[in-house]
């Protein structure tokens, strides 16, 4: 029986240590030392090293007491701006920040309800095949923890992410690859007062561009963004320089291709148009993913939200997650819902009932694998 007070002291617990991404820590080294005290053999992997964290990635590895495949549990431990010095308050069964900062629900519910199943297995002892815990650094931003995980010393061949926004029993299948795509404009520095004709506004050209561009939602397994601009530092410069950094994600790879070509002709052609020069990277961020609808490691998760009372349900998301490179890397990976509300703003919230049902699910999902 999961322990409903224990699983949200934790976690309020937990998002009381900062770890910022690159930043993990004094988390890692807490949550670490929590899965020792489980009886889990921990190790460590060098991609903090790596990408610049003062972390690694945690692999932990419980031995089970029955045949069967092992199975891992992933969450990242990396949280977003702003996220330190996180006050938790309850108020009406749901858990909130203060209202300064995040909350951290995502991802440390995830981490919350791994631990409590794994609390309720040692004092019940629940039989259970071998079982692999990882919790990876640098999720937000990149992925950049899972892209560099020493896979050598993982032995599953499939995996639960606990990183989704739904209700526990959200069962995501298909995930999106994404493209990045990095700009620079030269044009040409005039006195924008005196002889504008002479100059080349790069500002200009990056407006003809983007004002051409098909963006936001393509369809309905296709979006692209402008993220960033920079350019320009007075008004009487006719800009010189502008550089640009945008994204496109698709389920489709195929679409993603077709969209990324779209966004760089249409820098190309406004250079052109211009007498300017640009120059542009892209490169594929991740890859995306599909597991069948009935394939085993769903069926799985559907037959333990069933034995618990849960509604299970398959869904895709246009969101970038360890699932998507788990996958590349030849571990099958299916993301779940916990319920993380609203996560990277100041009203992210986790209601407790999630929470719980969260945990009684990793629970489960343990006694069948």
């Amino acid at each position: 029986m999961v322990n409903k007070e224990r699983v949200v002291n934790e976690f309020m617990k937990y998002v009381q240590i900062d770890s910022l991404t690159r930043n993990e820590g004094n988390f890692a080294k807490f949550i670490s030392d929590e899965l020792k005290k489980l009886g889990l053999e921990v190790i460590f992997d060098n991609a903090g090293e790596k990408i610049g964290s003062d972390a690694n990635n945690i692999i932990a590895k419980l031995k089970g007491d029955k045949y069967g495949e092992p199975i891992m549990f992933c969450c990242h431990m990396d949280t977003v701006t702003p996220g330190e010095r996180i006050k938790p308050v309850i108020k009406d069964g749901v858990i909130y920040s203060d209202g300064t900062t995040i909350l951290g629900g995502d991802n440390k519910a995830g981490i919350a309800a791994v631990i409590e199943a794994l609390k309720v297995i040692k004092e019940q002892n629940i039989s259970h095949s071998d079982i692999e815990i990882v919790f990876t650094i640098a999720e937000e931003g990149g992925l950049n923890g899972s892209k560099n995980l020493d896979y050598s010393k993982i032995k599953s061949k499939r995996a639960y992410v606990l990183d989704s926004g739904g209700e526990p029993g959200e069962i995501i299948i298909r995930g999106p690859a994404q493209d990045k795509i990095d700009v620079k404009i030269k044009g040409k520095p005039a006195h924008a007062g005196v002889c504008p004709e002479e100059g080349i506004s790069a500002i200009q050209v990056a407006a003809a561009a983007i004002s051409r561009m098909k963006l936001l939602r393509i369809d309905e397994e296709t979006t692209a963004n402008i993220g960033v601009i920079n350019g320009g530092k007075v008004t009487n410069i006719v800009t010189p320089e502008v550089e640009i950094k945008a994204e496109a994600r698709s389920l489709s790879v195929e679409k993603l291709d077709k969209q990324t070509t779209h966004m760089i002709e249409c820098f190309k052609n406004a250079a052109d148009e211009f007498g300017a020069q640009v120059e542009i990277e892209t490169s594929r961020a991740y890859g995306a993913f599909r597991i069948d609808e009935n394939d085993e490691i769903v069926e799985l998760v559907k037959k333990a939200c069933k034995n618990i009372g849960l509604k299970a349900y398959t869904n895709s998301t246009g969101g970038g997650s360890d699932t998507n490179i788990l996958n590349v890397n030849g571990i099958k990976a299916v993301n779940l819902g916990i319920g993380e509300r609203k996560p990277h703003t100041l009203e992210e919230h986790l209601r407790i009932e999630d929470l719980v049902n969260t945990s009684r699910l990793v629970l489960e999902i343990i006694k069948l694998a």
